[in-house]
């Protein structure tokens, strides 16, 4: 009872920040539109995300190791997300928006990633399931992704900044209710960092990673864009939202049932060959209904590669500096891929049309898959061996 008590703030920042997020994530380029940007202008505004968080996640993750406290780090975050949002969303002209934007994003980027560092750690200490805590993030981008996109239909897009304030400010307020993790070693120094650039399968996993993390971001940034080529409707894009979402809640959920009996880069290979197959399906149809059911599989590649790389690379480094391996790791997915895949995403949908995009995304996510199998039979990935069971 006291663990399930302790846990609750946990579960209820994850949800209230992941809410936030979706609002962020589906209705941003809608507002900036509404504000008079043009399609060129919306682009240069949400590269300013990945491009912040290259430099925000390993910032935020150093400082988290240095001062051995997540909690205070995850506080100093919501009171700027607040304060930058309200700022951000007053903002008129296209320069004021991307520098204010990147305030905004320096703040917010690196949340997702602590509050998924402290559940890991909370989890271990627990003896409890990441996934089972983790999946309330989920659970909190599905519900926000139909509620606020109801409410802000009836009172207008640029209202937004009213439910996002009204998330952010529950969350600062669990985030003090939090339990800290408890870290006895010394603090981590600048020179200790050096650790982590010279894990070399460190290195490699993220490198190879990388070619997963693309497809999946592309995904995130013209899901919406392919749909509606494809004929569908801003409901059907909401909709496909909430269908992806709900399922990879539920594999969440159940991780402790699934993720048992292999080694975790078995389920990164099993990830990566869906990712595969997920896109070259996608580059098949032609109604956007297909694509409405097809998002039951973003839980059965998201969830299970998310949560497998997650407790791999938390293996692959040490304690002291698992904020930082965290964050770094959130840079790539987020930062670095979010980049590739939005710049390169966005050429190739526009010259050649969303088939032929997400077919490239599938050769991609093949080329990632072949190389974690080698990356598994090669020295690399044996070096880290696998915990029990009742620890993931």
């Amino acid at each position: 009872m006291l663990n399930n008590e302790s846990l609750t703030p946990l579960k209820m920042l994850l949800f209230c920040f992941h809410a936030t997020n979706t609002i962020i994530i589906s209705f941003l380029p809608l507002y900036l539109k509404h504000k008079g940007l043009n399609g060129t202008e919306i682009g240069w505004v949400l590269a300013v995300g990945p491009l912040a968080s290259i430099f925000a996640q390993p910032f935020w993750g150093y400082m988290s190791d240095k001062y051995k406290t997540v909690k205070r780090m995850l506080v100093i975050c919501i009171v700027g997300l607040l304060i930058s949002s309200v700022l951000f969303f007053q903002m008129s002209s296209l320069i004021a928006i991307i520098l204010m934007g990147a305030v905004f994003y320096f703040f917010t980027s690196p949340i997702g990633a602590l509050g998924d560092s402290l559940a890991q750690r909370r989890a271990d200490d627990l003896n409890v399931s990441f996934g089972g805590i983790r999946m309330w993030g989920s659970i909190g981008f599905a519900t926000s992704s139909l509620i606020v996109g109801e409410v802000l239909s009836k009172i207008g897009v640029q209202y937004m900044i009213w439910p996002y304030v009204f998330f952010g400010t529950i969350a600062l307020l669990v985030a003090f209710r939090l339990t800290d993790v408890k870290v006895e070693s010394d603090p981590i120094q600048l020179k200790d960092i050096s650790k982590i650039l010279t894990n070399r399968p460190y290195i490699i996993f993220l490198i190879i990673i990388m070619f997963l993390t693309i497809s999946h971001r592309a995904n995130d940034s013209f899901i919406g864009l392919y749909i509606a080529q494809l004929g569908g409707s801003e409901s059907l894009i909401g909709l496909a939202w909430f269908v992806g979402v709900i399922s990879e809640a539920a594999v969440f959920a159940f991780a402790r049932f699934w993720f048992r009996k292999f080694h975790t880069l078995i389920f990164i290979i099993i990830a990566g060959a869906l990712y595969s197959l997920r896109w070259f399906i996608y580059s098949a149809v032609d109604d956007p209904s297909y694509i409405i059911a097809l998002q039951v599989l973003h839980g059965l590649t998201f969830g299970i590669f998310y949560l497998s790389a997650f407790q791999y690379i938390t293996r692959l480094i040490p304690k002291l500096l698992q904020s930082t391996g965290h964050l770094v790791f959130f840079a790539v997915f987020f930062g670095v891929s979010g980049i590739i895949g939005s710049l390169t995403g966005g050429a190739l949908i526009d010259s050649y049309g969303g088939n032929t995009l997400y077919r490239i995304m599938g050769f991609c996510a093949l080329i990632g898959t072949v190389g974690m199998i080698l990356y598994h039979i090669l020295p690399y990935g044996k070096e880290v061996q696998q915990r029990k069971s009742e620890q993931i």
